[in-house]
């Protein structure tokens, strides 16, 4: 018995080995494109994608989240301090250590409050529309880098900026377009030969291997420090930190969403429990220890987690492996300095096309039109304000707000009279909101029918009752009964039942 529980033991860590070491092979090369994507020096990238992951494997509900460089995170890193610093400068560096101290700090805070029932609070229409659009302007700021060519005078959006290098092909370098297409193809062509081939990795190699004889004259990575991540807790402007304090907590509950999609998804196919608590608690610890050592805010990752859960991952141990991975490579990173920045870029453009998903913005008009405006503003508001994408978010949340009020207060009383009986069905929210709506409808409805002898209120169809709601049917009651009606109120939903039939049987006077 004892010798079969090893061999299990040694299978399981076996397994999670080679699936630590796959996703490696993958995150390094995406940890690197991911830091130029937030405007960081490449190292961060690798530094963000060494400790976090180890530290986050630790604490993670699931067994198969891989926690690093993330390309929607990076983006709203970027939007946050591109424009009160110089991308890739030391100041902004500094920042982006405050930021992930910031998005640490929520997370884990959140998470101990157990507050993980916020992750699902981000409207879901909201997010049809900012992650398309983010994914179109993280396309667009490395479709420049792809084709070998950098505006004289940026725009300052990243759309316009892609526009600008798309309209002047004659400004395009041959060999960065040449080397854009070839790692295009094998990354798209090796996810057709089998969903593990290492196409990111075979690109990043062949790039290396090429520019390193000599044969590209394009711009190169050209510089990553090697050795282990400094210690950078020192080094934080902590003056700063209220000035990042909404950004911060932006990107901690807008950048959860995937690690939390991620993560659901899987364990609602394997029937087993996953916490939003201890996610939160993982994913701060990542970040907490990324502004401590180097690195960036970072998230959880869906590409690297399915190659986790397919190359064999059966524990929280193979994000460690992956970690101890990257640590071990940083000595020998300045190997990838020969690096054409077109595949970077590529690899980025690449790996956001899946986001693209413009269906289901265009099917919510069918659905509802108010979430369609939600999700269409979302959108052009994550587009037009770029770099500050952040407040995109703002917008959308702002939007999915007023809807929300709107919708609460509304009540739709639907009137039916037959017999002298005037029967009321009013469909919402009865609540201090909205109570008015059913005074009006029964004034409107003694009027138009003098000859009335009843009134039904028949309230089956309300979400709920609040006080002030119970008190003002209780009024409606009172006023018919006084104009000669026989009055009744059934179908009281059971969630007010208790309150309402108080409120209607009390004798005080409570209005």
């Amino acid at each position: 018995m004892r010798r079969t529980r090893v061999t299990a033991w040694r299978r399981t860590v076996l397994r999670d080995v080679v699936a630590g070491l796959s996703v490696a092979m993958v995150g390094i090369p995406q940890s690197l494109a991911y830091a130029e994507l937030a405007g960081m020096p490449p190292v961060v990238g690798l530094y963000a994608g060494a400790l976090p992951p180890l530290v986050a494997a630790v604490f993670a509900s699931s067994p198969y989240l891989q926690t690093g460089p993330v390309a929607v995170t990076a983006l709203l890193t970027f939007g946050a301090l591109s424009t009160v610093a110089v991308p890739g400068s030391p100041e902004y560096v500094g920042l982006g250590l405050a930021l992930a101290l910031l998005v640490g700090a929520v997370r884990v805070l959140l998470g101990l409050l157990r507050a993980g029932w916020l992750a699902y609070l981000m409207s879901q229409p909201m997010l049809l529309g900012f992650v398309p659009a983010a994914a179109l302007l993280i396309a667009g700021s490395q479709l420049p880098r792809a084709l070998g060519v950098t505006a004289p005078a940026p725009f300052g959006n990243e759309i316009l900026d892609a526009g600008w290098a798309l309209a002047g092909p004659d400004r395009w370098a041959v060999a960065a377009v040449v080397a854009s297409l070839v790692t295009a193809a094998i990354v798209l062509g090796g996810r057709r030969l089998h969903a593990l081939f290492p196409g990111v990795l075979v690109a990043v190699v062949a790039g290396v291997a090429v520019s390193a004889a000599g044969l590209y004259p394009g711009a190169t990575v050209a510089s990553i420090p090697t050795g282990l991540p400094p210690f950078t807790l020192t080094a934080i402007p902590w003056s700063s930190l209220p000035a990042l304090a909404l950004s911060g907590v932006l990107i901690a509950l807008v950048g959860f969403t995937e690690a939390a999609s991620i993560s659901r998804r899987f364990a609602a196919e394997e029937r087993t429990r996953w916490s939003a608590d201890r996610e939160f608690v993982s994913q701060g610890a990542a970040n907490l220890t990324a502004a401590a050592f180097g690195g960036m805010p970072c998230g959880g990752s869906f590409s690297r987690s399915s190659v986790n859960r397919m190359s064999g991952a059966a524990t929280r141990l193979s994000g460690g492996v992956t970690g101890l991975a990257v640590l071990a490579f940083l000595p020998v990173a300045s190997v990838l300095e020969p690096l054409p920045t077109a595949v970077l870029g590529t690899i980025v453009v690449v790996a956001v096309v899946n986001l693209m998903r413009f269906g289901p913005l265009l099917a919510l008009w069918r659905v509802s039109v108010p979430q369609a405006i939600v999700a269409w503003g979302t959108f052009l508001a994550t587009i037009l304000l770029a770099p500050r994408v952040d407040l995109g978010v703002l917008v959308g949340i702002g939007l999915s707000l007023l809807v929300f009020l709107a919708r609460m207060l509304r009540l739709d009383v639907d009137t039916h009279v037959e017999d002298g009986v005037i029967t009321f069905r009013p469909r919402g929210v009865l609540w201090f909101g909205t109570a008015q709506e059913l005074d009006t409808a029964l004034l409107d409805a003694l009027a138009e029918h003098t000859d009335a002898t009843a009134l039904v209120i028949d309230l089956e169809r309300l979400g709920r009752i609040d006080t002030t709601g119970a008190l003002v049917l209780r009024s409606v009651l009172d006023q018919a009964r006084a104009a000669g009606l026989t009055a009744e109120a059934r179908g009281i939903p059971p969630q007010s039942e208790d309150l309402t039939r108080r409120v209607l049987t009390s004798r005080s006077s409570l209005s």
